[in-house]
C-alpha cells in the first residue's frame, strides 16, 4: 500500500521533493535498474497530466540506487504553468517489471504573486 503524503507547490518557484524507498524493516531498497514516474492531475481519473516527471535523462527525477533515494524536481517554468488549486499525484517505481506505487496524495499549488 502506498504511503499518503500531502504537500504544496509554490507556483513560479522551483519545487523539490525527496522520497526514500524502504522495506518494512526500514532499510533502503536498492533501486539499481529502477525507473520512476510522478504525475500530477486535476483528479485521479483525469485523462491529462498537469505535470509529469520521470527518471529519464532530463525528466526531473534522479534515483540514487544504493540509498533508495528518489529526488524529484520541477523547474520554476514548470510550476508557473500550473494553475493554483488542489491536485492529485502519485509516484510509481518500476523495477524488474514490477510497478510499485510508493506515495500518493494531494498537492496544493499556491498562487504566485510576484511576476516578471
Amino acid at each position: 500500500m502506498a504511503a499518503t503524503y500531502n504537500t504544496t507547490i509554490d507556483q513560479g518557484a522551483d519545487w523539490f521533493i525527496n522520497f526514500t524507498y524502504q522495506n518494512p524493516a526500514g532499510t533502503p531498497v536498492n533501486l539499481t535498474g529502477a525507473t520512476a514516474a510522478l504525475q500530477i492531475r486535476t483528479s485521479p481519473l483525469a485523462k491529462t497530466t498537469v505535470l509529469s516527471l520521470t527518471s529519464a535523462v532530463g525528466g526531473g527525477i534522479t534515483i540514487t540506487a544504493n540509498t533508495g533515494l528518489i529526488a524529484c524536481r520541477a523547474t520554476a517554468a514548470q510550476t508557473t504553468a500550473i494553475t493554483n488549486g488542489r491536485y492529485a499525484y502519485d509516484l510509481e517505481v518500476t523495477q524488474n517489471s514490477i510497478v510499485t506505487r510508493l506515495v500518493q496524495g494531494t498537492i496544493e499549488v499556491i498562487a504566485q504573486v510576484t511576476r516578471t
